[in-house]
């Protein structure tokens, strides 16, 4: 409906409720806000995510996400590239981003990592689809591949069992679309708190719990807080929810098909009143890590 792409196009100018890509599965996919995450696995990690939200509702947004990261062996370094495209109406906006993290041992369980995150942001915008009435006015024009360069920055506390991070994926503020020096729609610095613990619930460390949280602070915007909470089953089977605070309730759930590959899903359901013209939000993942030989990953963890 044109109504709706409308509609959706003024969220996205006007507002900053939703700055960067959003996923569910956040804590599968930490490189895409925090760079120190690079190489934290221990292996070569390959994963791929597709998103598409608010299923129905012309114009939502659709992201699609991919990542490779490693540790550089014989160091304390690690690197990773990832590809964002994030789909919102008569948007379109593609991020490049390399990442790197230096790691030092702070005790005998946990790690810190620092990372610098620089990024290479390409956005298009289609004015057709917003149908507007004078379609020669100088002030509707496209944009094609309009490049924003960004910088940023996170650390990263971690052991097997837990992990507290801080970042800022984006330091620098840009104007997507200016008309007489007004921002029509401004790019805001996110601000990424998180953390999360894994607790053994029996003996045999057959069940384990792991709760979960981001907050996320955008300038102008609602505080966002994502609370999860997993389950996992003889290290195979994975179930939870989540709830994104006055937006969304989730339900996730994964497998481990093998000591290198797991996949996932994840399934929102909206609780503000965008749930009249919408059916939901879906996200699947799949990730696949490169183990030496005669290796494994010492936990297999939720993050």
């Amino acid at each position: 409906m044109k109504i709706k792409i409308i509609v959706l196009a003024l969220i996205s100018f006007a507002g900053y409720a939703q700055q960067d890509a959003q996923f569910t599965q956040y804590m599968y996919n930490t490189i895409s806000i925090n760079p120190a995450y690079a190489g934290s696995r221990g292996a070569l990690s390959i994963f791929g995510l597709y998103r598409t939200q608010w299923i129905g509702l012309d114009g939502a947004p659709e992201t699609s996400s991919f990542s490779v990261n490693t540790p550089i062996n014989g160091s304390n370094l690690g690197v990773g590239v990832s590809f964002v495209s994030d789909k919102i109406g008569p948007t379109n906006e593609n991020a490049i981003s390399t990442d790197i993290s230096y790691t030092i041992r702070t005790s005998a369980n946990f790690k810190l990592s620092f990372g610098i995150k620089g990024t290479a942001n390409l956005f298009n915008l289609d004015v057709n689809r917003l149908h507007p009435a004078s379609q020669g006015d100088p002030k509707f024009q496209n944009l094609t591949n309009k490049f924003y360069p960004n910088v940023g920055a996170g650390v990263y506390w971690h052991s097997d069992k837990a992990y507290v991070g801080l970042s800022v994926p984006g330091f620098i503020e840009t104007n997507r679309y200016d008309d007489n020096d007004v921002a029509i729609y401004k790019d805001k610095m996110n601000y990424y708190l998180m953390a999360g613990y894994v607790f053994d619930l029996d003996h045999y460390q057959y069940i384990k719990f792991k709760p979960a949280v981001l907050t996320k602070v955008v300038e102008g915007a609602p505080l966002q807080v994502d609370v999860s909470a997993n389950f996992m089953f003889m290290d195979k089977f994975v179930a939870g929810v989540a709830y994104r605070w006055s937006a969304a309730m989730s339900a996730m759930v994964g497998f481990q098909i093998s000591d290198g590959m797991y996949i996932g899903y994840g399934y929102d359901y909206e609780t503000t009143n965008l749930n009249n013209y919408n059916s939901g939000s879906h996200e699947i993942f799949l990730r696949y890590e490169f183990l030496r030989k005669n290796d494994r990953i010492t936990t297999p963890r939720f993050f």
